[in-house]
């Protein structure tokens, strides 16, 4: 009898001491959700589309950044979130513990990366911009020519249709879904400074207004004259004087334009060249900005027809009203120019 009390006791300490163990290793398990993960710098990872939570858990346990993933795992179906995390690119900080970046993986916190549409681009710029970024999905081939027609807008050009500004979006978006954002930030924009124009404007629609805002920004040295050199250009506009814009004439060239434009280009007729036909040309020449597009759309009234770079070597122009003003400021131009040669030491 006593023999069997003692066996009894016996399995009741042992018992006892596995619950007691169980107990501890449950405790030093939870405790581990609430100390830092192993990382002493940033670190990235992807959890590819359709990955279980446990595989997650065990890649990372593998890697020595998560010390108990068994009991991270756990944790996450207990609480009932081993089935809501996203798929997508992650950063773990240092000092980030597994309860917060479960917390990310939930919420689907994914890297952001960024894409900078300049002022002035074109869109073979934009295009180019978009295959040479590693975190873009390219869809679009490289000579793509209907755009517009995959964004529901067949038949109009994709020059001037995409907003200069930086944007903000995960690896694996596709060059589509960010030219489609861009778009429609520039339809708001655009839509925002028609509806505030100034009801003089010589313009008759909003696709006019992102046409001369192109034109301006490519004319544009410094923010303070945009709203000057729209001016001009629809002075010029409204009085039906041609607009005489070297930007058009360049665009119109394409891949023939050599860096300097040549008398036979001003003369040599075509849809683009400003010089030779009145009005606006057909589509615009130019991605142009935020900025910009409001500056056209409430330009600054002036009498000003002409204007040349300044010899202050700031970007700035002067602007005259007469030819005869205009060109005594050529003049005065290319001399500082010449002196300016002539003063730089021989090479």
């Amino acid at each position: 009898m006593h023999s069997l009390k003692r066996a009894l006791l016996i399995g009741a300490l042992g018992v006892l001491l596995l619950l007691a163990g169980a107990a501890v290793a449950l405790w030093l398990g939870l405790k581990s959700l609430d100390e830092p993960l192993n990382v002493t710098a940033a670190l990235r990872f992807r959890v590819p589309p359709g990955s279980p939570f446990a595989r997650v858990a065990d890649d990372l346990g593998r890697r020595g950044l998560v010390r108990e993933p068994r009991t991270w795992a756990w944790y996450a179906r207990w609480k009932g979130l081993a089935s809501a995390i996203k798929a997508g690119e992650y950063e773990i900080e240092p000092g980030m513990t597994p309860r917060a970046l479960l917390d990310r993986l939930v919420s689907g916190q994914v890297v952001l990366h960024s894409l900078t549409i300049v002022d002035g681009w074109r869109i073979k710029d934009l295009l180019s911009a978009l295959r040479h970024n590693p975190d873009v999905l390219a869809t679009l081939p490289a000579d793509n020519t209907d755009i517009m027609q995959k964004l529901g807008m067949p038949g109009v050009s994709a020059e001037g249709q995409f907003l200069p500004e930086t944007y903000r979006f995960p690896s694996g978006t596709s060059d589509l879904e960010l030219l489609r954002e861009a778009h429609a930030a520039l339809t708001r924009v655009l839509a925002g400074a028609w509806a505030g124009r100034d009801p003089a404007l010589p313009l008759k629609t909003p696709y006019d207004l992102l046409i001369m805002a192109s034109i301006v920004e490519k004319e544009s040295g410094l923010p303070e004259e945009l709203p000057k050199i729209a001016g001009l250009y629809l002075h010029r506009l409204g009085i039906g004087m041609r607009l005489q814009a070297d930007p058009t004439v360049i665009y119109g060239l394409g891949d023939a334009y050599d860096g300097e434009l040549h008398t036979v280009d001003l003369r040599t007729d075509g849809p683009y060249n400003t010089y030779t036909r009145a009005g606006l040309p057909p589509t615009p020449i130019a991605l142009p900005g935020a900025a910009v597009i409001q500056a056209t759309a409430r330009p600054l009234a002036t009498d000003a027809l002409y204007f040349v770079a300044s010899d202050r070597g700031d970007g700035s122009h002067v602007f005259s009203a007469t030819l005869e003003q205009h060109n005594v400021a050529v003049a005065r131009y290319v001399a500082r120019q010449r002196q300016r040669a002539t003063a730089e030491p021989a090479r």
